[in-house]
């Protein structure tokens, strides 16, 4: 049965645009107070021959350091700057996460030279001697792993004329070196 009535017509909405918009912008502002939606570092480790040392920067982003750095400060709110202030937690942190063992399976100290932020991120610098073979060693990069399920750890070693990456997450913190 045909209804022909204009009382059963339905009217077009005129404002529905504008509530579709709305929600839009609604979406978009929350999506600003969010910090980022995924959580990954990078880090670059290049053999200096000359000096026989890894140069290393590693990138972060400044909140999720921040994070870490005031959980292991007893809940003492830490914030990052320019100054030197935080390097000492910046390195004790450093050192405990991001660990070279050579192949007698002996933890290479290095050196934690400083930070520098660049926007949102963090570059730190490690200088790491590297007196014995490369080969038969291992990396453990587990950088904010234990804050965040989804952090994803990025390491391009690049050593003499040959490159590798690896990716550190939950399931993979530690991995074989050989060149």
């Amino acid at each position: 049965m045909l209804i022909k009535s204009k009382k059963y017509i339905q009217k077009p909405v005129r404002f529905s645009y504008r509530f579709l918009l709305l929600g839009v912008m609604l979406s978009l502002g929350l999506m600003a107070f969010k910090k980022h939606a995924f959580h990954t570092s990078i880090t670059e480790m290049r053999y200096n021959a000359k000096e026989k040392s890894f140069e290393i920067s590693l990138r972060v982003f400044k909140d999720d350091l921040e994070t870490v750095l005031t959980k292991e400060n007893q809940g003492k709110k830490i914030v990052l700057d320019k100054t030197e202030k935080f390097d000492p937690q910046i390195d004790k942190y450093i050192q405990k996460h991001f660990v070279w063992f050579n192949a007698r399976n002996q933890r290479v100290p290095y050196h934690y030279l400083g930070k520098e932020q660049e926007g949102d991120a963090m570059w730190l610098y490690i200088e790491m001697p590297a007196q014995d073979p490369i080969s038969g060693s291992k990396l453990q990069n587990d950088v904010l792993v234990d804050e965040f399920d989804d952090q994803t750890n990025v390491v391009n070693l690049f050593y003499q004329s040959e490159k590798k990456s690896f990716i550190f997450n939950q399931k993979n913190k530690v991995f074989g070196v050989s060149f």
